[in-house]
C-alpha cells in the first residue's frame, strides 16, 4: 500500500465532509427542508452551478471508463468525446430561465414536481419516477464501480473492500449536507477534475516522447488507432453524429442535470455558468480522453480499461503528486453518484411518499424520512455493485439513454407547447423507454445509429400525435356538451 498515493485522498476526503458538516448547519437554520435538502434553497451561483453541472455529468464514464475506451479505440473516440462540449450550454439555453421561473410559480422542488404540476397526472408521476428509479440505479452503480476500482487500483485492498469505503465516503456527507454539500463539494470536484487532468495530460505526453512520438507510436501498432474510425473501424460518421444526441442534445432531458437548471440565484448566475461550463467540460473531456490514448504505448496491454487512468498517473507522475491527481477521477465519481442518490432519494420521498403516501407528513417525519432513504438507497446500490461489468461506460451510457428517452419531450415541450397533454407526456414516456430497451437488447445502433435516437424520434412523434388527438377529442366532447 503506497502511503504517499493514499495521503492526498485522504485528505481530500476530510475536506469534503467538512464541507458536508458546514452545509448541514444551512438545514437547521432553514425554513423549508424540502428546499434546502434538495435544492439548496435555489441560491446557487454562477461558477458553483457551472461546477456543480460539470462535475454531475463528468462522472466515472468520463474519468475512468471514457479513457479506458480511448485506449482501445485510439484518437476516434476523441473525438466522439468532443461531442459532448455543448453539454451545458444546451441544457441552460434550452431550460434556462424559462424553466427557473415555471419551477418557482409551481413551487416544484423537483423534476418530477414541475411535470407533476404541468400534466396534472398521477399516471405521469408515477411513470416518472419509476424511470427515474429504475435507471439512475444502473447509473449509481457505475460510479460506485467506478470509485471501487479507483480505490482498488491505488491501494491493492480488495474490490469489496474498496467498494465498502468508496460507499461510506459518499454516504456520510450526501446524508447529513443535502444539495448544498453537493453543489459545494462538485465546485471544489471540479477545480480539482480541470488541474488533474491539466497535469496527467502534460506528464503523460513528457513520458511518452512528445505528441509527435506517441503519435507514431501508435500508427506502427495499427494505423487505425489515428484515424477517426477507431481501431476497429467502427466510429462512422453517423455514429459519431448520432451519439451526440445521447451526450449533448438529450442532456437537456437527465433529471440530474435539469434540477439544476431549477437552482440558481438569478439570470446573471447563469449566464456565468453557460461560459465557464462550456469551456472547462470541452478542456477535461478532450484532455482526459487524450489521456487514454497516449497512455497505450506507455503502457502497453493492459486488459482493463478502467484500470487506465489509475496506472498510467501512477507511470507518470511522483507518487504523491499522483495522489492529489487521481483526486480528479475520485472526485468526478463522487460529484455524480452523490447527485443521482439525491435524486433518487428525492424522487422516491418527495415525488412519491409525500405525494401519494402521507401528504399530511410533518418537516420533522420528511427530514427523517429522507436521511433514512438516501442510506437505504445507497447501501442497495452496493449490493448491485458487487458484480461489476468489464467496462463501467456501458452501463452508464445505457442509464443516460433510458431517461433521455423518458423525459427530454415531456419536459421541453411541456415547457413550450401549450397543446402537450397529460395523454402525449405518457405516451411518449411508455414509447421512448419501451422502444429503447427493445433496441437496446435486441436491435443497438439500429441502421448505424446510436441506439438512443430512434427512440428519442418515436418518443417525439408519439407525445405531438397523441396530443393532438386527444386534445381535438376534448375539444369536440366540449363543443357538442355545449350544444
Amino acid at each position: 500500500m503506497n502511503w504517499e498515493i493514499i495521503i492526498p485522498l485522504i485528505m481530500f476526503l476530510i475536506v469534503i465532509f467538512g464541507i458536508g458538516i458546514w452545509a448541514s448547519q444551512f438545514l437547521k437554520s432553514s425554513n423549508s427542508f424540502l428546499q434546502e435538502y434538495f435544492l439548496g434553497g435555489r441560491q446557487i451561483g454562477g461558477f458553483i452551478l457551472a461546477m456543480t453541472m460539470i462535475a454531475t455529468y463528468g462522472s466515472a464514464s468520463s474519468f475512468i471508463g471514457g479513457p479506458g475506451v480511448a485506449y482501445t479505440q485510439g484518437l476516434g473516440w476523441v473525438l466522439l468525446a468532443m461531442t459532448q462540449l455543448a453539454t451545458g450550454y444546451f441544457v441552460l439555453m434550452i431550460l434556462g430561465k424559462k424553466f427557473a421561473i415555471v419551477t418557482r410559480r409551481y413551487k416544484a422542488v423537483t423534476l418530477i414536481d414541475f411535470l407533476k404540476e404541468r400534466y396534472h397526472s398521477k399516471g405521469v408521476v408515477i411513470l416518472s419516477a419509476i424511470s427515474i428509479i429504475v435507471f439512475l440505479f444502473s447509473a449509481m452503480a457505475a460510479q460506485w464501480v467506478g470509485g471501487a476500482r479507483l480505490i482498488e487500483s491505488l491501494t491493492g485492498l480488495s474490490y469489496t473492500s474498496s467498494l465498502f469505503i468508496f460507499v461510506i465516503s459518499v454516504l456520510v456527507y450526501v446524508t447529513i449536507g443535502g444539495f448544498r454539500a453537493v453543489a459545494l463539494t462538485d465546485a471544489v470536484q471540479g477545480t480539482v477534475m480541470f488541474v488533474g487532468t491539466f497535469i496527467l495530460l502534460v506528464a503523460t505526453i513528457i513520458a511518452g516522447g512528445g505528441i509527435t512520438t506517441i503519435i507514431s507510436d501508435l500508427a506502427q501498432e495499427n494505423p487505425n488507432l489515428i484515424s477517426p474510425f477507431g481501431a476497429e473501424k467502427s466510429l462512422t460518421p453517423l455514429y459519431v453524429s448520432s451519439f451526440w444526441i445521447l451526450v449533448g442534445v438529450g442532456v437537456v432531458g437527465l433529471p440530474q442535470v435539469t434540477v439544476r437548471a431549477m437552482s440558481y440565484k438569478n439570470s446573471r448566475a447563469m449566464h456565468r455558468a453557460i461560459i465557464v461550463g462550456t469551456a472547462v467540460v470541452g478542456f477535461i473531456m478532450l484532455g482526459m480522453h487524450l489521456i487514454g490514448v497516449f497512455a497505450r504505448p506507455i503502457l502497453p496491454g493492459i486488459d482493463v480499461g478502467d484500470k487506465v487512468m489509475p496506472l498510467i498517473a501512477m507511470e507518470v507522475l511522483p507518487a504523491w503528486l499522483a495522489g492529489i491527481v487521481l483526486a480528479a477521477p475520485m472526485a468526478a465519481i463522487m460529484s455524480t453518484v452523490d447527485s443521482l442518490l439525491l435524486l433518487v432519494s428525492s424522487t422516491v420521498v418527495k415525488d412519491v411518499y409525500v405525494n401519494y403516501i402521507n401528504p399530511s407528513a410533518t418537516s420533522e417525519k420528511v427530514k427523517k424520512m429522507s436521511f433514512t432513504v438516501t442510506m437505504v438507497l445507497g447501501i442497495t446500490v452496493f449490493f448491485i455493485a458487487l458484480s461489476p461489468p468489464d467496462l463501467i461506460i456501458w452501463l452508464n451510457l445505457f442509464s443516460f439513454g433510458g431517461l433521455e428517452a423518458a423525459f427530454i419531450w415531456p419536459v421541453v415541450l411541456g415547457l413550450y407547447w401549450e397543446k402537450g397533454n397529460k395523454y402525449g407526456a405518457m405516451m411518449s414516456m411508455i414509447i421512448g423507454v419501451g422502444s429503447y430497451i427493445i433496441f437496446d437488447r435486441f436491435y443497438p445502433n439500429a441502421l448505424g445509429m446510436h441506439t438512443v435516437v430512434l427512440p428519442i424520434l418515436f418518443s417525439l412523434i408519439s407525445y405531438i400525435f397523441v396530443s393532438y388527438v386527444t386534445s381535438s377529442v376534448q375539444h369536440i366532447r366540449f363543443a357538442s356538451h355545449k350544444k
